[in-house]
């Protein structure tokens, strides 16, 4: 994963998630989104493809928090987001 991102899709189970989430999270997505966008490489992100689930990905919020997205070309689609468990059901 190593060409540049031109479009990012919200799912609606992404969407939700991210309502639930506590502001200051939602700070740390929107910073970690745009470092996915321009750097899959950035360290923080801890991007990596997940065992068994094909074409999905996850990367990191924070210690706490984890997002997961599928990559069509230029487009991310963003999955989920939330706590650990929410890599239970990408």
């Amino acid at each position: 994963m190593s060409h540049r991102v031109s479009e990012v899709h919200w799912t609606k189970q992404f969407s939700s998630d991210y309502s639930r989430l506590p502001q200051v999270t939602q700070k740390k997505l929107a910073r970690q989104l745009q470092m996915l966008t321009t750097n899959q490489r950035y360290p923080s992100l801890r991007l990596r493809k997940m065992v068994d689930e094909h074409g999905i990905w996850e990367a990191r919020v924070d210690r706490c928090y984890r997002f997961t997205f599928e990559r069509v070309g230029n487009t991310l689609y963003l999955r989920t987001v939330g706590r650990h468990a929410v890599l239970n059901a990408p």
